[in-house]
């Protein structure tokens, strides 16, 4: 018997947007998450916000020359999808049809979609994995990177508000603290899950939580999706499904994301019958230092450097063309594990490090995240101060769950 009409596993960006979608149209979804509240939004809460988007405003206001066959050409490159993959064949159909419609969204009504939530994007478009191959090789052509007004909170807020309007509308229950263990399946096709109730916790946002059992659950579906997120932060299985013909990483790594990253929802799904393709491709940065007050398991934070830093490796070497800072992260990555590197180094100056050195994340710029015009003239306007300066203790300018949103009856159900 069906609890819901949808059930969604996991309340990170993805599920939150799939949940907006499906209960606008009056279905009624349940939403899972093993994490407290504190965490809801999931890794998308602590990023930059970039979006990718084709042909914008913003674009054009810098003169950038985009288009939908120009993106989707630059993506074939990055993807390299397996021969028949246009024509509806072979492991790469689906892939290849979700890149051509998402192309067109992303050109299209994404943005205006977007916008008409409140969104909005800081004015200099980015230039992230600019590639530098030939035609037809990885990277963007054009700067494509749009840095959201909010950064990751901000991406996150409407969805987080049209979570609590169909919550409050009845269409909505969100389930906290139900670890999703196995998917039911009924004549072949998935009508349920099967979930460990873990005992409340108060762990604040990012921060690990313990996965002690109060008791077991199933609940049912007319359908059921799975938004759990990628594996960053399974170090055991990064390296399982590490390609050997990269070379082998390195013995220490930090993490990106929060210990519930941990990738256990691909085997259920396998389990279900799901057919997994790609798993050996991965998207890792080389260029990360330790965070300073770590809130997660080996918390790192991601490098964004300018291209005018000198890359070496671990001996001193420059890196080949074109593996410059901002090219191709992943090439980057490959090139030094093939070598046997653990670390790589980046040699810049003082004019360097004040004009184009910064770090990734909501919590690292709290000048676009808290949409603090003074603090952000500190960083762009001509006698700006130097990033250390920035990177100063500050009070929390941030999204937040709002208070009472959600009953703590509702938010963790215990029958």
């Amino acid at each position: 018997m069906a609890d819901n009409d949808v059930i969604i596993i996991g309340a990170g960006l993805s599920g939150l947007v799939t949940a907006a979608t499906l209960t606008a149209r009056g279905t009624r979804v349940t939403l899972l998450d093993a994490e407290p509240l504190a965490s809801l939004g999931g890794q998308a809460y602590w990023s930059f916000g970039g979006l990718f988007l084709v042909d914008s405003p913003e674009q054009r206001r810098l003169g950038v020359k985009d288009s939908a066959e120009l993106a989707f050409d630059d993506w074939l490159g990055s993807a390299q999808f397996a021969p028949g993959a246009e024509r509806g064949e072979g492991p790469d159909r689906y892939g290849y049809a979700w890149a051509r419609r998402f192309v067109d969204f992303a050109a299209g009504e994404m943005r205006p979609w977007l916008h008409g939530m409140g969104v909005r994007w800081f004015p200099l478009v980015q230039w992230a994995e600019r590639g530098g191959h030939l035609a037809g090789g990885h990277g963007n052509s054009v700067p494509r990177f749009h840095v959201t007004w909010g950064t990751g909170p901000g991406i996150l807020e409407p969805f987080v508000q049209a979570a609590v309007d169909a919550h409050r509308a009845g269409l909505l229950e969100l389930r906290t603290r139900h670890r999703v263990t196995g998917l039911v399946t009924t004549d072949g096709r998935v009508t349920g899950v099967r979930a460990d109730v873990l005992a409340p916790d108060g762990a604040g946002r990012g921060e690990p939580s313990n996965r002690e059992v109060v008791r077991q659950v199933e609940l049912g579906a007319g359908a059921v999706v799975v938004a759990t997120g990628g594996i960053g932060a399974n170090h055991d299985l990064v390296r399982a499904s590490w390609p050997a013909s990269a070379g082998h990483l390195p013995d220490e790594m930090l993490s990106g994301v929060p210990d519930s990253t941990d990738g256990e929802m691909l085997a259920r799904a396998t389990e279900a019958g799901a057919a997994l393709v790609h798993t050996d491709r991965m998207w890792h940065y080389p260029e990360g230092i330790a965070m300073h007050t770590p809130v997660w398991s080996r918390h790192g934070i991601r490098i964004l450097p300018g291209p005018s830093s000198l890359w070496l490796d671990a001996d001193g070497g420059r890196l080949p063309a074109p593996l410059f800072p901002g090219f191709n992260a992943l090439g980057a990555l490959r090139h030094l594990t093939g070598r046997g590197d653990s670390y790589s180094w980046f040699v810049l100056n003082r004019q360097i490090m004040e004009t184009e050195f910064a770090l990734s994340g909501s919590d690292q710029n709290p000048d676009l995240t808290g949409k603090d015009l003074r603090l952000l003239a500190e960083r762009v306007l001509p006698g700006a101060v130097t990033s250390s300066g920035r990177w100063r203790a500050s009070a929390e300018a941030k999204w937040r769950c709002p208070a009472g949103a959600f009953r703590p009856e509702t938010v963790v159900i215990l029958r």
